[in-house]
């Protein structure tokens, strides 16, 4: 066995090299979802004219101010990611200590509900009171407390206090509104491929999760989708090759259909080169689940350069659609694949609650390591 110039073995060289990448990885994965969703809200509303006609032919090019004229606001799409990663943080955290595993759908849905509150209230309540699940660290942050034309799927789902269960069977029907598959499931679920678990378990916690709000088969395998996408790339898959075996593991499922179609479409009009707003809008507007993820995936396989992350965000919000989800959907792809190194630095530096979304992931990078005490309940194990 070699050793290094510092005494290092070369294995463990190469070991404390791929944790480095890893962490480059979860950290670009959160990032970029804010600074895709940053960078999408100001024009959510808005039509592609629209867009065009107050910003020129090719759209925003770059952070522009909200309807109250703040640059960088980030939206519940991110909100509810760093839920998702605060839920699965402290069921991880109770596991190591528990020595038994399956509690993470309670405990995200538990974190779920503390997003809710930050919907409820300007600024973080007493800890306490009618609500048990009011603990921690990242409910304590004022800027969340913010309402952003939160998905009203995601607010009655969870008025609705359903758990799933652990092991039912996906494909049915789930008993909080059923009919709905909005993409308040997909923007949320990138955390679950960050777990270094096989993409096959990253899909199903997702899909379950997903039930929590949405009740359509289709919402579930979206977020599940996502999820294996993100585990493939943090393996270091390729973008296209990373989609296509989330169409594999979508094939296992009953029911799976529209999601696996929305993807290979997107993948299909990837090949065909030259992109353009206008091939953005043929795979819809991105209000339903796996019509976000395919605009997403779309927009990174097409531009997957590292040094096409700053266009390819673009393209993601820049239609008629949900372009602030479609752009933090987009954001967790390209920063899974490339890292947070290439996420444009003048809009990471103006995005809202970044030093917190990065404090968050390398959190998550630390429970998946090693044990750790967690001090003054920043992660109660409920």
């Amino acid at each position: 066995m070699t050793t290094t110039g510092h005494g290092h073995t070369a294995t463990g060289a190469a070991a404390w090299g791929d944790a480095v990448a890893r962490r480059s990885r979860v950290r670009g994965t959160l990032l970029g979802g804010a600074v895709g969703d940053q960078l999408g809200n100001p024009v959510e509303f808005l039509s592609l004219d629209g867009i065009r006609r107050g910003h020129g032919e090719r759209g925003i090019r770059g952070p522009v101010p909200d309807a109250d004229g703040v640059v960088g606001r980030i939206t519940d799409d991110t909100q509810m990611t760093l839920f998702t990663v605060e839920g699965l943080i402290r069921a991880h955290s109770r596991a190591v200590a528990t020595g038994t595993a399956g509690a993470e759908v309670d405990l995200v849905r538990n974190a779920y509900l503390r997003w809710l509150e930050t919907q409820k209230h300007p600024a973080p309540p007493a800890r306490g009171g009618d609500e048990p699940v009011r603990t921690g660290w990242l409910r304590q942050q004022p800027w969340l407390y913010a309402r952003r034309a939160p998905g009203n799927a995601c607010l009655t789902g969870l008025a609705a206090r359903h758990v799933p269960r652990t092991g039912a069977p996906l494909g049915l029907p789930g008993p909080v509104n059923p009919q709905s598959k909005g993409c308040g499931t997909v923007m949320r679920s990138a955390p679950f491929g960050l777990l270094g678990t096989d993409a096959a378990n990253a899909f199903g916690l997702a899909a379950r999760c997903a039930l929590i709000t949405h009740g359509h088969p289709t919402g579930a395998y979206a977020a599940g989708a996502l999820a294996a996408i993100v585990t493939h790339l943090l393996e270091g898959d390729s973008p296209e090759g990373a989609v296509l075996r989330a169409v594999d593991l979508l094939g296992r499922h009953p029911g799976h259909d529209e999601t696996t179609a929305a993807l290979r479409a997107a993948v299909d009009l990837a090949a065909r080169g030259r992109p353009t707003a206008e091939r953005v809008e043929s795979l819809g507007a991105g209000w339903v689940a796996e019509e976000a993820l395919a605009v997403a995936v779309y927009c990174a396989l097409v531009l997957p350069g590292a040094d096409d992350v700053a266009e390819a965000l673009l393209l993601a919000v820049n239609h008629s659609g949900d372009s602030d989800s479609t752009g933090a959907i987009c954001g967790n792809l390209l920063g899974a694949h490339h890292g947070d190194v290439r996420l444009p630095a003048t809009w990471l530096a103006v995005t809202e609650g970044r030093s917190v979304i990065a404090e968050v992931a390398d959190d998550l990078c630390m429970e998946l390591e090693q044990p750790v005490s967690w001090p003054d309940g920043r992660y109660p194990q409920c």
